[in-house]
This record gives structure tokens, sequence and C-alpha cells, in this order.
């Protein structure tokens, strides 16, 4: 049995405006018993909070709280150039949620995990991507880019190219953790009284292959994954 049958999955860039609209029309359309979004409990509470440690408070936290400023910087950055600030389109699936009344469920693997994990990234890797890092402030417009999906999809395509580690720890990895808590998600409204759950989960483009790939996969089962659920608001 395919669970796709029950989750229908959005790819956004995060810094994407139309990104935003098709999440709320989305979500409004299609009437979900409940609504997923790729955030962990720190990350949404940071979300909401509207605040960014500075280089200073960074550095407090070692490695780990360098690499969360240089990849919190990158998103500025891209948000900048697309009119965007990064988390708008999950700020938009917390909105539609709550104007339904249906569950809100953060589905993505702790930051924390993910941040030691790149901690112990391997050198060749690091090295490649501390010179790339010193591009990201440089001026960049987004009128040269053409169709933004495209140019995401093969940056994608690059990035698992050059830096294969990473790319399994922040996407295929990931799309496991998720995967496995849309699964749960679906367990459990059934397990409610919901004979056909339906479930929209809003996600990176990056990962929404992947996602869709082992849902597509998965057999039924009765499980709990540990999913932090932020509850109906």
């Amino acid at each position: 049995m395919s669970y796709l049958r029950y989750v229908k999955l959005i790819g956004t860039m995060h810094v994407s405006p139309k990104s935003r609209e098709e999440v709320i029309r989305t979500i409004l359309n299609e009437r979900p018993h409940a609504v997923a979004i790729e955030l962990d409990r720190a990350r949404f509470l940071a979300m909401n909070e509207e605040r960014r440690l500075t280089l200073e408070e960074s550095l407090r936290f070692g490695r780990r709280g360098l690499i969360n400023y240089v990849l919190a910087k990158v998103e500025e950055k891209l948000g900048e150039e697309f009119g965007m600030a990064p988390g708008e389109e999950m700020k938009a699936a917390v909105n539609a949620a709550q104007a339904l009344g249906v569950p809100l469920y953060l589905i993505d693997e702790d930051i924390n995990v993910i941040l030691s994990k790149i901690a112990a990234v391997p050198g060749r890797e690091k090295l490649l991507m501390g010179l790339e890092v010193l591009g990201v402030f440089l001026p960049v417009k987004a009128g040269d880019l053409g169709d933004p999906m495209e140019e995401y999809r093969l940056m994608m395509v690059q990035f698992k190219r050059r830096y294969p580690y990473l790319y399994r720890v922040l996407v295929e990895e990931r799309n496991e953790v998720m995967a496995r808590n849309l699964i749960s998600i679906v367990e459990n409204l059934k397990l409610q009284g919901v004979k056909r759950p339906k479930v929209v989960a809003v996600v990176g483009l990056g990962h929404k292959q992947g996602i869709e790939h082992l849902l597509d996969r998965a057999k039924e089962r009765r499980f709990l994954s540990p999913y932090w659920t932020a509850g109906a608001v």
C-alpha cells in the first residue's frame, strides 16, 4: 500500500514568494485532517520569535553554532534577493492549519542532531564548503538565475556530487525521518477513527521526491515515531 494515497507533499523553495502562495492555496483547497511542516521544535519556536543569533552569540556554542550561523546567513541572503524571508512558507502553513482548525505536526529531525552530524563532515568537504561559503555574501541578482525552481533542482544535483556526506545527512537521512513521521501521523489519524486520512506536508523542494519515494514503497504499519507536535493552532 502506498502512503501517497494519504499524504500530499508540497515541495517549496524556502525563499520563494510563489511557494508561500502555493502552500496557502493547496491547504485551503485540500482541507486536510492534518498539516505537517519541515521543522523541529527548536526551529519552530525560533521562527515564531523571529530572532536570529548574532555571530558573537553563535560562537558561544562552538563549531555547531558557527555552522548554524553560516547556514542562516545563506538563507537570509537568498531571501533578500527573492524578496521573501526564509520560513514564510512555513508560517503560511501554520496559519492555514489554524484557519481550518486542524492539527499541525513538526516532522523534521532535531536540529541538534543535524548539527552534530554536520560537525563531523570529512575534511575534504569541510575545506570545499569553507571556500564556497566565502561567495555567499557577494551580490547576486535573482533576475540572472532564470527559473528559480529549475535552478534549485540543478543546485541539488551539484550539491550531491560535491558533498556526498552532507547530502546524505541534510537530505537523505532527513527524508527518512520525515517519511516515518508522516506514516505515524496517518496511522494515528486512523486510530482516531478517520477512515481515509488526508495530510498535507510542506517540505523543501529538495526533499519532496525522496520522501514521496519512501512513502510509495512503505508497507502499512502500526507504530509511533518521535515526532513533536505543536497541536491544534
